[in-house]
């Protein structure tokens, strides 16, 4: 048995990335390698090949180790709703909602799912390199946990916790861990990353000895600021402001995306924000949608009619109208397409109480709630340049608008709708801009200059992961976390 988890010291400190980069350093060695995080909280989500989600960090995990993503990558995902409820994703497939006064009651249950998962995955590589979420220092959530120390000591898989020093005060958040948890837990970790390093890793060199003096545990490494990161997909909604692209010397094309509550799936416009002469704008609360927009992207949401209600009450819907009264183009994704039509149905409740909303009225469609949740990757053509995507939403949208799709299918299937001006466009399709012959078709649509010679996303986040995991060959001693893997299974032995 061979498997290491990486914990981390909180949120966002880079245990999503530093997995895929020591995924892809393991791959690069000749191993054969999955990721597995047992439990996420995301919006963001990723189709697998059998019609399943999981999160969006656990896919990009699955391209580092280069192969295909499966739900038992992610075998419990949670995808927020509103403040107090999750939808709850096992294996895949949706489960029903949990509320925050039932959750820690909800997920001890799901440990045998989660165990099943990672041994059908272990048994078929030569190591499993695990992500927690959050931090097993949150002790308050430690009854009933799947996500980190639960599941290290019922699977007895070391762990390497992960410090942020550029957050500052690493030293303290690392040895602060140990001094809170359960020193059962402690036991189950075998070292520690600092990660985030700017600068000359010398200049930390006495604070990292003092960590290991007075931890006990014995440093993996100094993981430098890895500028390669801004070319993959991001997960987490805190790094949404800085996902803006570079500009070029000319005026750039403006792509400007409101962020809602709820918003999933944002990762759509990264491969727009890493074009030259493109400029993407997440458009925070608080803040008017830019009148130079060329366009505007309204992008997929868990939760449309709330997200509709905020949209309006934070005055975009006005700028909205606008825009489109002054000739500008509208695009939306899945939710945001939902959010463009005549109306808004949701008869089951699926999201909320059983209600019906007036839409945008910018497409002559309508929605309606209910029915099956479609998974599925999909390819074909818009603006007649081929793209290829996924689809994750719960409905059916139907009107006169549909008769002009905007996206036709491989397998005869349309898509979409336009707009009678053809200045206002939806599409259900996840992923619509990661081909480079389907960004030109928009960048010419919006009067710019297309970059004929950009290879697809595909292409720049492989390249990032291999720089990404160079980077961890030179500053992590893989060879003893290979051999810190070995210990799988035999800690509790010991």
């Amino acid at each position: 048995m061979a498997a290491v988890m990486f914990q981390g010291t909180g949120s966002d400190v880079g245990k999503s990335v530093l997995v895929a980069g020591v995924c892809r350093a393991l791959v690069n060695r000749g191993l054969k390698v999955l990721p597995f995080k047992p439990q996420n909280m995301s919006n963001n989500a990723a189709v697998t090949r059998d019609g399943g989600e999981i999160g969006r960090a656990q896919a990009l995990q699955a391209v580092a180790c280069r192969v295909p993503p499966a739900v038992d990558m992610n075998p419990v995902l949670l995808k927020p709703q509103a403040d107090r409820t999750s939808q709850l994703v096992v294996h895949g497939r949706v489960r029903g909602q949990l509320r925050a006064g039932n959750f820690r009651e909800a997920r001890a249950s799901l440990l045998s799912e989660v165990m099943a998962s990672f041994e059908r995955l272990h048994a078929a590589c030569d190591i499993v390199v695990v992500e927690g979420a959050g931090s097993p220092a949150e002790i308050n959530l430690r009854a009933g946990d799947i996500a980190n120390m639960g599941f290290a000591r019922a699977a007895d898989v070391p762990v390497i916790l992960v410090g942020d020093i550029d957050r500052g005060g690493v030293i303290a958040s690392i040895i602060g861990t140990k001094a809170v948890i359960d020193p059962a837990d402690a036991r189950m970790i075998a070292g520690f990353l600092i990660n985030k390093f700017r600068g000359d890793p010398s200049l930390f060199e006495d604070g990292y000895r003092q960590i290991e003096q007075l931890s006990g545990w014995r440093g993996f490494g100094v993981v430098p600021w890895l500028a390669e990161v801004a070319r993959l997909p991001s997960e987490d909604a805190v790094v949404l402001e800085r996902k803006a692209g570079p500009a070029g010397e000319m005026r750039p094309l403006i792509v400007a995306c409101p962020i809602t509550p709820r918003l999933s799936n944002f990762d759509d416009l990264d491969p727009l924000a890493h074009m030259p002469g493109v400029e993407v704008r997440m458009i925070r609360p608080g803040s008017p949608l830019p009148v130079e927009a060329d366009l505007m992207v309204l992008a997929g949401s868990k939760a449309t009619v709330a997200d509709l209600e905020f949209l309006r009450a934070e005055g975009w819907e006005i700028d909205l109208l606008a825009h489109v009264r002054r000739g500008g183009r509208v695009l939306g994704i899945c939710g945001g397409y939902q959010m463009l039509g005549r109306t808004i149905s949701d008869p089951d409740g699926s999201e909320g109480p059983a209600t019906t909303v007036p839409g945008l009225g910018l497409l002559a469609v309508d929605t309606v709630l209910s029915g099956a949740k479609t998974l599925r990757s999909v390819e074909g053509t818009a603006l007649e340049a081929a793209f290829d995507g996924y689809e994750m939403h719960i409905g059916v949208t139907t009107g006169p608008d549909t008769a002009r799709p905007l996206a036709r299918l491989s397998d005869g299937w349309h898509d979409g709708a336009v707009s009678a001006t053809g200045r206002v466009m939806g599409t259900y399709v996840h992923g619509l801009f990661n081909k480079a012959t389907q960004r030109d078709a928009w960048i010419a649509l919006l009067g710019g200059e297309g970059a004929e010679s950009a290879p697809d996303h595909a292409v720049l986040v492989d390249e990032a992961l291999d720089a990404i995991a160079a980077k961890i060959e030179r500053h992590v001693d893989v060879e003893a976390l290979i051999a810190l893997s070995r210990r799988a299974g035999h800690h509790q032995n010991q």
